[in-house]
Formats: C-alpha cells, structure tokens, sequence
C-alpha cells in the first residue's frame, strides 16, 4: 500500500475551484505551511482561498514521519556557527513557541514525549557534545541520553504527532472560519495579482506559495536554490516486540523512526542510499530505499510484524539546510524549502510569508532570506 500510515480514512473532499474569484490572498499548497498561512491570514481579517494540485496534507505534509521538532535542520551549534549565536538562539526560539501552538490547538494529535538523537560512531557522538554544549550555552533544554535505542541526545521539548490529523483540522477550522479550500486544483501560473488553475482563476492582491516538494517547477527561478529531493517511509502491522517511547532519529537524520500508539512503527530515511536516484519529483516508493528500511526494521530493532505501508514524499532542499522564506515576483511570497524537518519550521514560514504578503510584520520573518 502506498498510502501513509497516517491515513485514517474519513476525509470529505473538497471541491476543485471552478470558475474565478477575486480574494485579498490566494494561498498555494494545502499541507501544515499553507494552512498555518491561511490561519494567520485569516486572523489578520485578510480574505482567502487557498488550493492544491492534490488533497488537503496530500503532500510531505501528511506522508511524513511525524516529527515535531525544534530548531532548524542543522544541528544548533552549526547554525550558531553560520549565523551567529544570537541570531540561533532567536530561531530557535521561535520553533519552540510554535511547537508549543501546535500542541495546544491539536492535542488530540500531539504527543509531547521528547525526540532523541542517536549516533553510532565516535564522530556523530563528538557532534552531539558540540550540539549540547551550544545549546546548554544558549539556556535550551537538552540532556545527554544511553538507552536501549543507544547513545547520545535527548530533547525533551520536541513532540510526535499524527500530521494527517493535524492538516485535516486545519483545514476544517479555516472553512468553518470562512475561507474557501479548494482540492484537486493544479496550478497552471502564478503571477502578480493572479492564479490560474484548469478550472479558473484566482485575481487578489498578494499570493502565498506554500509548498515545498517541486517548487522549482512551480517557480522555475527558485530552481538554484531548493531541489526537490524523495522521501521514503514504511510502515508496520501493531507490535508488542518493541517499546519506542519517542520518535529517533539516527545518523543526523538519515534514519528515524517513532512507533505509534497502537504499536504500529513509522520507520524512514536511508535517501543516501538512494544516491542520485532520490533527486526526482517521483513520490513512487523505489526497492534499494525500502530495502534499506527493511534491513533496519528486521536487523536493528528486532521487529518480524509484517510491512503493511509503503509510501514517499517530494520535498524541498536547500544547500544550506535552512529555510527559504522570501517575495520571489511582486506580491508573490514563498515558504518551503525546510529539507525534511517542515513541520514546525513550515509552519513559521507560513505564518510569515502570510503576514509579508499583507504588508505585515511577523516574529518570523527572522527566517527572510537566510538563504
């Protein structure tokens, strides 16, 4: 099965857009940036249609591993180092209040459990030393870790969630609080003051484009700046033969895995050995990649439950790891590029780039042309 884990079944479809309207913000990409952006708009007392080629979280945003974490992709003490200690620790700030946001308005898809970071190797142990000391400096919650899943960094401010969840209620509260979503609505241009889709058109005086996976296509001048990399998971059948208290992340990301409530395990990464392969906008699950995460799940967290889900996701890297958040034509802001950790980050940027676009101020815009 190449549906997600998280896919729950229950979901009302929304209407493509047909015909054409004329709205204060058009937003672009209905995953966890576009609605976050729809809310702060919509809380702004800004009108709003937002539309997406596919379904409401139908992208990484729902097909994801269900991190909620704090801080940027790098680690904290590379992001000290490459823009400064203040600068980090401002950043850093940030995502905690939004992953705080988060798990207020949604607890009922929110556990806050803490996330681990685990390495195998002296080097990734020495790097984890690094982390915790600039992070202890900076006054962040951060605790040296030796448990069953190995050694190395505890963070007890992070969260797992289940982010269908999460996107579907967002996109409930902003119809019931009048904004009017659109499925099933590809966009065919974006231009100053206007969105075209199959359907119709969108004219408003400023646009958000929140989608991260094949942003370069959608605004080729972007395409030197964020790629569009594949991110494959698997998913298991409920198991009693682990216990995983918080969701793991290992070798600095390129595995990870959280186990579920009811005991079924989300288990990816392994995109290194995907290689080249892996730079595509195919979200089609590829053999060498779920072998990978085959061979983790069998030889290095002992579980025999049968594979049930396998699934990928197209998302947006940038070279320097950090977010692309910033107005790319006149009145077009875009959010994405959050090199597989979106979900807090995302959120950010979707806030920002939805009060940029009415002419606003945000904490957020901190995240402006880091890149």
């Amino acid at each position: 099965m190449t549906e997600p884990l998280w896919e729950d079944g229950g979901w009302s479809p929304l209407a493509p857009l047909h015909g054409d309207v004329t709205v204060d913000v058009c937003v672009v990409g209905l995953g966890g940036s576009g609605l976050a952006a729809v809310d702060e708009l919509r809380s702004r007392g800004a009108s709003v249609v937002g539309v997406d080629a596919g379904i409401v979280g139908g992208g990484a945003a729902g097909r994801n591993g269900g991190f909620l974490l704090a801080g940027l992709a790098p680690a904290y003490h590379e992001v000290v180092a490459r823009l400064g200690r203040e600068k980090a620790a401002q950043l850093y700030s940030l995502t905690l209040g939004e992953l705080d946001r988060i798990c207020t308005a949604t607890p009922e898809a929110v556990r806050r459990v803490g996330s681990l970071r685990i390495e195998d190797d002296e080097a990734g142990l020495a790097d984890c030393s690094a982390q915790e000391a600039a992070m202890r400096a900076d006054g962040f919650a951060v605790e040296p870790y030796d448990g069953p899943e190995g050694r190395g960094l505890l963070f007890p401010d992070d969260a797992a969630m289940q982010p269908l969840v999460r996107c579907r209620w967002l996109a409930q509260q902003a119809v019931r609080g009048g904004a009017v979503l659109h499925e099933q609505s590809p966009v065919l241009s974006v231009e100053p003051g206007q969105v075209t889709t199959p359907g119709g058109s969108v004219s408003c005086s400023a646009v958000v484009v929140a989608v991260d996976g094949r942003l370069d296509l959608l605004l080729p001048e972007l395409a030197g700046t964020v790629r569009t990399v594949r991110l494959q998971m698997l998913g298991t059948a409920p198991t009693a033969e682990v216990t995983v208290p918080r969701p793991v992340y290992l070798r600095g990301g390129y595995e990870y895995w959280q186990q579920l409530p009811d005991g079924r395990l989300a288990v990816g990464g392994f995109r290194d050995v995907g290689g080249d392969g892996e730079e595509t906008t195919s979200a089609e699950p590829s053999e060498p990649v779920q072998s990978a995460l085959e061979r983790l799940l069998r030889a290095r967290l002992g579980v025999t439950a049968p594979v049930t889900h396998r699934w990928a996701a197209s998302v947006g890297y940038t070279r320097s790891g950090l977010p692309y958040l910033g107005e790319v034509r006149d009145g077009v802001w875009v959010a994405g590029g959050y090199c597989g950790t979106g979900n807090v980050i995302g959120a950010l940027c979707g806030r920002a780039a939805a009060a940029r676009a009415l002419g606003q101020e945000h904490p957020a815009t901190a995240f402006e042309r880091l890149v």
